[in-house]
C-alpha cells in the first residue's frame, strides 16, 4: 500500500471500493406503476388472474407499437393452472380488439376445456375473437359501458382469388359461430343475425353489443364488475368442491 493510501486508510487492510448505487424499491415501483404503495398478491389466494388485453397475436408478429396478448404466453399459464392444486378458481380480464382467429378459438378451447371453474368479465371491449374467449368460462360478466363487436371473419393481405379461398373462410367463421353458441345461451340465428347486420357499423357489416344488450340477446350471462365477478367465482369453487366431496364419499 502506498503513502498515500495509506492516509485515507489508516485502518489498514484491503482499500474498499465505492459500492454503485442501486435504484431502491420505493423508486421501481414509482418508475414502473407510477405510485408507491402497490397492494400486495396474498399468498393464500386460491383465484389466477388472467388478462388478455390489446390484440391477441397469432402466427404472425405484430409491429412493437401494438399493446398484444401472445397465444403462446396464455397457453402454457393455462396448463399451469389446470396442474396447480393451490389454484382452485379462475378470472378473465378482456379488454381487447380481437386479433387472430386460429390463437382466439386455441385460447377459447382451452379455457372452455378447464377443470376448474373460471368466470370472465368484459371491461372497456370485447370485440371480434374476443367474443369466443368472453363466453368460453362457465360464467361471463359485461360492464355496462363495455362493447362487443359482432362481425365476418376477414383476411388481410394477399388473398387468391379462387372459390377455394371463400369456402375456407365460411368453415372458419362457421367455427367461431359453433362454439359460441355452444357455450351462451344465444342462438344461432340471432347470432348470424348480428354478425351480418347492416348499416350498424359504419364501415363494415356487423354488430356493436353494449352490456345489458349482450345480456339480452343470450351472449352474455349477467352485467356486473369486478365485484361480482369475484363473488360468483368464489361461489363456483365452493360448488365444485362440495361435487368433488360427494364423489369421493
Amino acid at each position: 500500500m502506498n503513502l498515500e493510501n495509506a492516509q485515507n486508510n489508516p485502518g489498514g487492510g484491503e482499500e474498499q471500493q465505492p459500492k454503485e448505487d442501486k435504484p431502491s424499491a420505493l423508486i421501481e415501483k414509482i418508475q414502473q406503476l407510477g405510485q408507491t404503495n402497490v397492494p400486495q398478491l396474498s399468498q393464500d389466494s386460491k383465484i389466477h388472474c388472467l388478462t388478455i388485453v390489446g390484440q391477441i397475436e397469432g402466427h404472425l408478429q405484430l409491429p412493437p407499437q401494438n399493446k398484444t396478448t401472445k397465444y403462446e404466453h396464455l397457453i402454457p399459464q393455462l396448463v399451469a393452472i389446470e396442474q396447480n392444486p393451490k389454484i382452485e378458481g379462475l378470472l378473465v380480464i378482456l379488454n381487447t380488439v380481437g386479433g387472430d382467429v386460429e390463437a382466439g378459438l386455441a385460447i377459447s378451447e382451452m379455457l372452455a376445456s378447464l377443470s376448474k371453474p373460471s368466470v370472465s368479465i368484459v371491461l372497456g371491449g370485447g370485440h371480434s375473437i374476443g367474443v369466443p374467449i368472453a363466453v368460453s368460462c362457465n360464467y361471463s360478466f359485461i360492464a355496462e359501458t363495455a362493447t362487443m363487436t359482432i362481425h365476418p371473419i376477414r383476411l388481410t393481405g394477399l388473398v387468391i382469388g379462387v372459390p377455394q379461398t371463400f369456402e375456407y373462410l365460411d368453415k372458419m367463421q362457421e367455427r367461431v359461430v359453433t362454439f359460441v353458441t355452444k357455450n351462451s345461451n344465444i342462438t344461432e340465428e340471432k347470432f348470424k343475425e348480428l354478425m351480418f347486420e347492416k348499416g350498424n357499423l359504419t364501415r363494415d357489416i356487423g354488430t356493436n353489443v353494449v352490456g345489458r344488450d349482450a345480456v339480452e340477446y343470450g351472449l352474455i350471462d349477467e352485467v356486473g364488475g369486478i365485484g361480482q365477478a369475484i363473488k360468483k367465482l368464489n361461489e363456483l369453487i365452493e360448488l365444485s368442491k362440495d361435487d368433488n366431496e360427494g364423489l369421493v364419499q
